[in-house]
């Protein structure tokens, strides 16, 4: 070890030990070299422990064909509620009134209650390219001013918009203003995108991106959607 004052050191060969005086050239050759492998106060890993960096916010992206997208966020969504903050939770394409989530909303305690807001954005049914209608429109237009106007709101420490991949992918939040939001966020503000097929150009802003593969789903075999679990 660099640093300790031994008098002797051992030199192993062919499994074999040697003793050997140590010599302060062999000393100074080796503080060279383990000055040259450590990096500077500048370098990388000073950076990446940086105590300022835990008062920044991040864009995260969870995208895939893999089930657990919706499921990482709201996984996020309680832990960041348990640390006091306030959260905002858009469900784009995301109508009606069948999901855990939004009974186990009504549920919480009145001090974590006042700290998140879900907002649907969808009708109750699946939007694909081929059946979108005009209310599909006009449903996650309004979601995506919200959502514009709460990003600048000094309200919410976290928004996580879920299923805006799919929206984007579908035409039905413009890629232009999506950027632009994401660029254009406070500091220390956290977002989280959810749904298929991210576009590449979310993803080369985002600081996290997690692709969720289908290794395996029950669904290949026949299991339907399941309360407590889908939805």
């Amino acid at each position: 070890m660099v640093g300790m004052k031994d008098t002797e050191s051992k030199v192993e060969t062919s499994g074999q030990s040697t003793d050997r005086p140590d010599t302060g050239e062999e000393n100074a050759s080796q503080a060279d070299n383990a000055k040259q492998a450590e990096p500077s106060e500048t370098g990388f890993v000073n950076e990446l422990i940086n105590p300022k960096f835990s008062e920044l916010g991040y864009i995260q992206v969870y995208t895939g064909d893999g089930k657990g997208k919706t499921t990482a966020s709201l996984g996020l969504t309680f832990r960041a509620l348990g640390r006091g903050w306030n959260v905002l939770v858009i469900l784009f394409t995301k109508g009606g009134n069948d999901y855990g989530e939004l009974f186990s909303a009504r549920q919480l305690s009145p001090q974590i209650s006042r700290q998140l807001t879900i907002v649907q954005a969808g009708l109750n049914r699946i939007v694909f390219t081929h059946n979108m209608k005009e209310e599909d429109a006009i449903e996650i237009s309004n979601g995506w001013e919200i959502a514009k106007r709460a990003v600048h709101s000094g309200k919410y420490q976290l928004i996580v918009m879920d299923e805006a991949n799919i929206a984007v992918d579908l035409g039905l939040i413009p890629l232009e203003e999506m950027k632009n939001l994401l660029i254009n966020k406070p500091p220390s503000l956290e977002i989280v995108l959810t749904g298929r097929r991210a576009h590449p150009e979310v993803i080369e802003l985002a600081h996290l991106v997690s692709e969720i593969r289908p290794i395996k789903h029950y669904w290949d075999i026949g299991v339907k959607a399941r309360k407590g679990i889908e939805y």
